[in-house]
C-alpha cells in the first residue's frame, strides 16, 4: 500500500512518510524544517497531564490567588471575581479576552487532550476524534495563561509598597496548571496522534 507524499510546511517541498523512532527526528532536507521528533509513552503523558490539569482548574479558577490587606481592611481575588468584576465595571471586552484566554479556551484545551488521549489510550473508536483533534491544534494558540500569571506578578509587585500582600492558594494551583499547560504542550505528539487516530477510524469503519 502506498501512501501519499507530505509536504513541508516551509518549503512546500513532498516528502515520502517515514516513521522514526523515539531519539530520531525528521528534518526537511531542502531548508532543515523540524517536521516530527517522536515523543515517548505520549499518549499516556498526555493522558495524565490532562488529568492534572482538570484537577487544577477548579482551585485555579475559584479559589484565592492573592489576598490585599490596606489599612485594616481585607479583600481576596479569585480569577473568576476578577473576570466578573470586569464586567461590572463595563470593560466587557477586556473581560471577555480574559475569559477565554484564562479560563475557557485552558479548560477547553485540558478537555479534549483528556477525551482524545483517553480515547487512544484504549483504543476506543470515535467519530468525533478527528474533530476534536483539529480543534486541540487551533486551540493551542489562544490559550494565553502565561499573559495572565505575568499581570498577577506585576499587580503584587506594585502592591506590595503599600498594602500586604498574602499568596492564596489558588494562585499556587494557578501556577501549576500553568505548568501542566507547558508540559502537555510539549509532549503531544501531533503525528503520533493523528496516526492513531487514523488507525481507529479504519478500525471504526471496519466494524460498521
Amino acid at each position: 500500500m502506498t501512501h501519499p507524499p507530505d509536504a513541508c510546511p516551509e518549503c512546500d517541498l513532498l516528502l515520502q512518510p517515514s516513521r522514526p523512532i523515539v531519539g530520531e527526528k525528521i528534518v526537511c532536507p531542502r531548508c532543515g524544517y523540524l517536521l516530527h521528533r517522536p515523543r515517548e509513552q505520549s499518549v499516556e503523558r498526555v493522558l495524565a497531564l490532562s488529568v492534572a490539569g482538570l484537577i487544577l482548574a477548579g482551585p485555579a479558577n475559584f479559589l484565592p490567588l492573592i489576598g490585599i490587606t490596606f489599612l485594616g481592611n481585607s479583600h481576596e481575588g479569585t480569577l473568576w471575581a476578577g473576570t466578573a468584576g470586569l464586567f461590572a465595571e463595563g470593560f466587557w471586552l477586556v473581560a471577555v479576552l480574559v475569559f477565554l484566554s484564562s479560563i475557557l479556551v485552558p479548560l477547553l484545551n485540558i478537555s479534549l487532550a483528556f477525551l482524545i488521549s483517553l480515547h487512544l489510550h484504549f483504543n476506543r473508536p470515535n467519530r468525533l476524534l478527528a474533530h476534536w483533534m483539529r480543534w486541540l491544534q487551533h486551540l493551542e494558540e489562544w490559550a494565553m495563561l502565561e499573559v495572565y500569571m505575568l499581570g498577577i506578578i506585576v499587580a503584587c509587585v506594585k502592591l506590595s509598597d503599600t498594602a500586604d500582600v498574602q499568596l492564596g492558594f489558588g494562585l499556587y494551583a494557578f501556577v501549576a496548571l500553568l505548568l501542566v499547560n507547558v508540559m502537555l504542550a510539549s509532549s503531544l505528539d501531533g503525528y503520533l496522534f493523528w496516526q492513531r487516530i487514523a488507525e481507529l477510524r479504519r478500525k471504526l469503519h471496519g466494524q460498521g
